[in-house]
């Protein structure tokens, strides 16, 4: 079961991705800031860190540097809804910096769960690449388990999957 640590002063962000990871089999840790979730690192090991940008006492962009420095091969996914806000140029100061620290990616909140889910598998492709699209195997997987509504598995899966390609998402 894939690790996930997730640093954020607020409490319903960590609680809401918490719950979407678990529901797709990652085992979560939550860290209410920067220095918990150093302390939580220093006692556990990761496959993947979210580390929000805008918190107080250490910032994200403090944060982002340490966590790299002290498990460099570890992706780290920089989440924002403050700090990326100005993505409408191709090359953002704070996106360009929190990469430079460490990140592997950057999110800006609010994100769909789908596009973090994407974003993750993707980020633990890359450090193991036989894991690839094991996140959105299982995700599927789940998907045709759940109670159906009078809707046949294998009808309830056309429309899921016309509707993610309709939408752009994959």
């Amino acid at each position: 079961m894939r690790r996930i640590l997730i640093v954020d002063d607020d409490k319903h962000v960590c609680q809401a991705i918490r719950i979407w990871l678990k529901r797709y089999g990652y085992k979560v840790a939550v860290a209410d800031g920067g220095t918990a979730g150093l302390a939580v690192l220093e006692h556990s090991t990761f496959d993947l860190l979210i580390v929000d940008i805008i918190m107080p006492q250490m910032n994200g962009f403090e944060s982002i540097r340490v966590f790299h420095e002290r498990a460099p091969s570890i992706p780290l996914i920089a989440i924002s809804g403050y700090a990326f806000s100005h993505l409408n140029t191709s090359n953002p100061d704070s996106l360009n910096l929190a990469l430079r620290l460490g990140a592997t990616r950057c999110l800006r909140k609010p994100f769909k769960p789908t596009t973090l889910l994407g974003v993750i598998d993707d980020c633990l492709s890359e450090t193991d690449p036989h894991r690839k699209h094991l996140a959105t195997l299982t995700a599927v997987t789940r998907a045709l388990l759940e109670p159906n509504d009078g809707m046949s598995s294998a009808s309830r899966s056309r429309v899921d999957t016309s509707t993610k390609y309709s939408t752009g998402e994959a």
